[in-house]
């Protein structure tokens, strides 16, 4: 490592460790604007690299996952198991490959109607003028949709206790701590590490039931647990999946659909509320496309800037704000080197946010989606999804559900900030809204119909 030529960076490992700890947002955008495309924090030993441009994140994104393997929160394993997400090397192409035909254009669609359902339902449930925790109404909406295409079940007598012990589980593997000092912790048996063991050993009880009760009977069921039970690996062992296996990838959807979409949603109101016209804009669409009926497959290409509201609301507040890669072989990065062993970072936060690319960041503009503005951008300028060979899977039915979410609750409500609320994002395993999103909620009638066919 002599003589090795490092980007330029803070020097303090101490005062770096202390920073992340208190605010990372704030801390890798002072950063990343001091030091440019390429920054070099060192941790101890540890070699850590920023990238601040779309040229270094394609270079990522697109490597070999024998070169950079994926990096994520340690607590995050145990839920996850070796599913999609925490998986690694040709396992996790074999699994890919495997599931990839769950994903195709036709079984998202099937999803149209279990999502539309479900927000139908919750939306049915609310009072003109009613103030609401919107994090939690969306995260309702979103468990109810994730367990209906996962299990063909209507779990709502459940879907409370399912939802306490997925909070539970993920508050504990949002915990932000200083590096190093977290291992000590984690090895503790501190109360929080007791609920935590609780609540994953209960979702897994949960889940082994569902699928052994499934495995006994496979016929008529037309749903992601059914698909994954009759899996085989034609191209390899003919083997199926086994318990375990079926079980981390239920669990990583499970996870994906419903703490990713209900994030982006909450941001969405949010942002729709302080944004009174383009507020307007998408409720005419809306109102236009759908005609008061409920929104089907067919409808999706009809409600092009509700998914550029969507788009941009991801752009400002990605629920995924930080990707993690780990050099398994010194990785080229420019004129530097990243060496085996290190870490390189990349955040959709810092990205989507950078003005070189997105002129005022700030500014709420759905029309920067429009085919012209985005074939005028670098690709890799925006990554809600990820890239490359870990590109989320499930991003076609994300982009479904959270288009028709936003859609079939904006036919009837919309919501307004509680004066004083607090909006601050807090960057945890996804990008929450750190005190909650109160809004009330308010009936509003349709602008524009066309006419009664």
């Amino acid at each position: 490592m002599t003589g090795r030529k490092y980007p330029p960076g803070p020097k303090s490992a101490l005062a770096v460790s202390y920073a992340l700890s208190r605010d990372p947002l704030a801390f890798l955008k002072a950063i990343s604007e001091r030091y440019g495309d390429i920054v070099h924090l060192k941790l101890g030993s540890r070699h850590d690299f920023l990238l601040n441009h779309p040229d270094y994140i394609r270079m990522a994104l697109l490597a070999r996952e024998e070169d950079l393997h994926r990096s994520f929160s340690r607590p995050l394993k145990p839920l996850l198991g070796n599913g999609l997400i925490t998986s690694q090397g040709e396992y996790h192409r074999r699994q890919r490959r495997l599931l990839q035909p769950s994903f195709h254009h036709d079984q998202i669609a099937a999803t149209a109607q279990v999502i539309t359902d479900s927000a139908q339902h919750y939306r049915a449930g609310w009072r003109d003028g009613q103030t609401l925790e919107v994090m939690d109404e969306m995260m309702r909406i979103t468990l109810d949709i994730i367990v209906k295409a996962l299990f063909s079940m209507d779990v709502r007598g459940q879907a409370a206790e399912i939802g306490q012990l997925f909070k539970t589980v993920i508050a504990r593997t949002s915990k932000r701590s200083i590096p190093y000092i977290e291992q000590f912790f984690a090895k503790l048996p501190l109360p929080g590490l007791r609920r935590y063991q609780r609540a994953l050993a209960r979702l897994d009880e949960i889940m082994y039931a569902l699928i052994a009760r499934r495995r006994a009977d496979l016929q008529g069921h037309h749903d992601f647990l059914t698909s994954l039970l009759m899996l085989q690996d034609t191209e390899g062992d003919r083997a199926g999946l086994t318990d375990k296996e079926v079980r981390d990838e239920a669990m990583t959807m499970f996870f994906a659909g419903h703490e990713t979409t209900s994030s982006a949603l909450t941001w969405t109101w949010y942002l729709l509320s302080q944004n009174p016209e383009v507020e307007r804009r998408m409720h005419a669409e809306v109102d236009t496309a759908l005609d008061g009926k409920m929104p089907t497959a067919a409808d999706f290409p009809r409600l092009a800037y509700t998914n550029m509201v969507l788009a941009e609301a991801m752009r400002l507040y990605p629920p995924g704000w930080l990707l993690v890669r780990r050099p398994m072989v010194d990785f080229p990065l420019g004129e530097y080197v990243a060496p085996k062993g290190s870490y390189i970072h990349f955040s959709q936060y810092l990205m989507h946010r950078d003005a070189r690319f997105f002129p005022q960041p700030e500014k709420f503009d759905p029309e920067r989606w429009s085919p012209e503005a985005v074939a005028a951008r670098p690709k890799y300028c925006y990554f809600p999804f990820g890239g490359g060979s870990r590109k989320c899977i499930g991003e076609g039915l994300a982009w479904m559900e959270g288009t028709f979410v936003l859609a079939v609750v904006g036919q009837k409500w919309k919501f307004r900030l509680v004066p004083g609320h607090r909006v601050v994002p807090a960057p945890l395993i996804t990008l929450r809204p750190k005190y909650g999103m109160a809004m009330t909620v308010h009936a509003r009638q349709p602008e524009a119909r066309s006419p009664q066919r």
